[in-house]
């Protein structure tokens, strides 16, 4: 057996660039978000080339196929040497449309003003008061 194409899921993970740490992973692996070829994974977990694994991350189900094991983190130029990624571009679509619909600014009248908004209504308020004292004088 050829030791060299057999590497755990977090350590694989994180070599192909997808987890800044191993922790990250095996957090992942424990909230049941990581599966390789349909069954739930461990940390422990063991994948081989060919191996097709599904991970929810950054609200996207990703889904990459094991091409080769890499022998340390690679860089981020070599990681499509070590995986193919067929994850629908749908789902990166729908990151987008959720990123815009984030920028929006809420609708007026719903809910509690915002401090920007409570500070515009103080600002308002003075430029109303400032112009009756003028008012007064006269």
């Amino acid at each position: 057996m050829d030791f060299r194409k057999i590497m755990r899921i977090d350590k694989y993970l994180w070599c192909v660039r997808y987890y800044k740490t191993r922790n990250m992973v095996t957090e992942a692996c424990k909230k049941n978000q990581i599966t390789v070829n349909g069954q739930i994974a461990k940390p422990s977990k063991e994948v081989f080339p060919t191996d097709r694994i599904t991970f929810r991350k950054d609200q996207i189900t990703q889904i990459i196929t094991v091409l080769d094991i890499p022998q340390n983190r690679v860089g981020a130029k070599l990681v499509d040497l070590y995986q193919k990624n067929e994850t629908p571009p749908e789902a990166f679509a729908h990151l987008e449309m959720l990123k815009l619909s984030k920028e929006h600014s809420r609708r007026t009248g719903a809910g509690r003003p915002t401090k920007k908004d409570r500070r515009d209504i103080d600002d308002y308020g003075d430029e109303f008061y400032d112009d009756e004292e003028d008012h007064d004088e006269n």
